[in-house]
């Protein structure tokens, strides 16, 4: 078996990506890994464009990965298409300004940080509005179709675009309904490779099972969380994956595909997992866990069929008639 294509994803403050990168190691381990970065654009400095430029040099690929202002949900999302697109636009401007090159844009689809904050601290405030969403069609629509004309901006000017979504935005799709989006405050944005976000840390003990039941319908797998990221209130208490967790996930995810995420660059540096990457063995076998993988198509069967009794009411009331 192969090695897949390995892509780092990246996410840190200015002072740290200078310092994580102040070790010459962690280019030259990526060099070997025949890796790219996905560099998350959380500003527009001129330390992060310095650090963008000597990945270049290296000749690592490098995908930027557009972040906004936590003030205004830090991932794209339904409510912030307007300031999507004016980040965008000041990226552009600003990878000219310092002579970058990238090997694609990453967006990234995720609920806004600060009503995953606000539920995690107090959801009874929160849960009102969200459920008066799941009766707003047109607010998704505008949103995708102002999404849908920032991916074509983005492929005119040239650059693959990288979408990363959370998994169960799958089973909507097949579902035909639009009720997970509303509530969650998602899109759905087409995209020249999609990256499905399983990342066991955060489902133990049923990590393996959601990663092998998801991992057909993606592009590219995400596998993680080594460590880092944004705080998002109690989510960071999370452990990280050690490293029999991590080569677990990593050869599960190579079982369904060459092209493979890894979260985080950063994560994986602190637990000294980047240098072991070099001799990792791709060849040794693993176990598919098709017991638990079961139980969670199980449980997608169900969801998809309640998402598409939302999209089809009437048919449902006629059929219980």
């Amino acid at each position: 078996m192969t090695k897949p294509r390995l892509t780092f994803f990246c996410e840190l403050e200015a002072d740290a990506l200078q310092a994580l990168f102040a070790d010459s190691s962690v280019m030259g381990d990526l060099v070997a890994l025949e890796a790219g970065v996905s560099l998350g654009i959380l500003d527009l400095s001129g330390e992060r464009a310095k650090v963008a430029r000597r990945l270049n040099e290296a000749g690592i690929p490098v995908v930027a990965w557009l972040l906004l202002p936590e003030e205004q949900g830090y991932w794209f999302n339904l409510g912030n298409a307007p300031q999507a697109a004016a980040r965008y636009a000041d990226f552009k401007a600003w990878t000219a300004e310092h002579s970058l090159q990238w090997a694609g844009v990453g967006v990234d689809i995720e609920p806004d940080i600060r009503e995953v904050q606000q539920l995690l601290s107090d959801r009874r405030r929160l849960l009102p509005a969200l459920l008066r969403r799941a009766f707003d069609p047109g607010r998704l629509r505008s949103a995708q179709t102002a999404y849908g004309a920032l991916v074509a901006q983005m492929r005119a000017d040239g650059y693959r675009v990288d979408c990363y979504h959370m998994p169960p935005i799958v089973d909507e799709r097949r579902a035909g309904s639009e009720l997970l989006r509303r509530v969650a405050g998602l899109v759905d944005v087409p995209a020249d490779r999609e990256v499905l976000m399983l990342y066991t840390s955060f489902l133990r003990p049923r990590g393996p099972g959601i990663l092998w039941s998801y991992a057909p319908d993606a592009d590219s797998v995400g596998v993680g969380s080594t460590g880092g990221g944004v705080e998002v209130g109690g989510v960071g208490d999370v452990a990280p994956l050690d490293w029999a967790e991590f080569s677990r996930d990593l050869r599960l995810a190579r079982c369904w595909s060459n092209d493979v995420h890894v979260f985080s660059l950063e994560g994986c540096v602190h637990q000294g997992f980047l240098a072991r990457l070099r001799a990792f063995d791709w060849e040794q076998p693993i176990a598919p866990p098709l017991q638990a993988a079961r139980r969670v198509n199980g449980v997608r069967r169900a969801a998809r069929a309640l998402l598409w009794a939302s999209a089809h009411p009437y048919v449902v009331l006629r059929r219980m008639r």
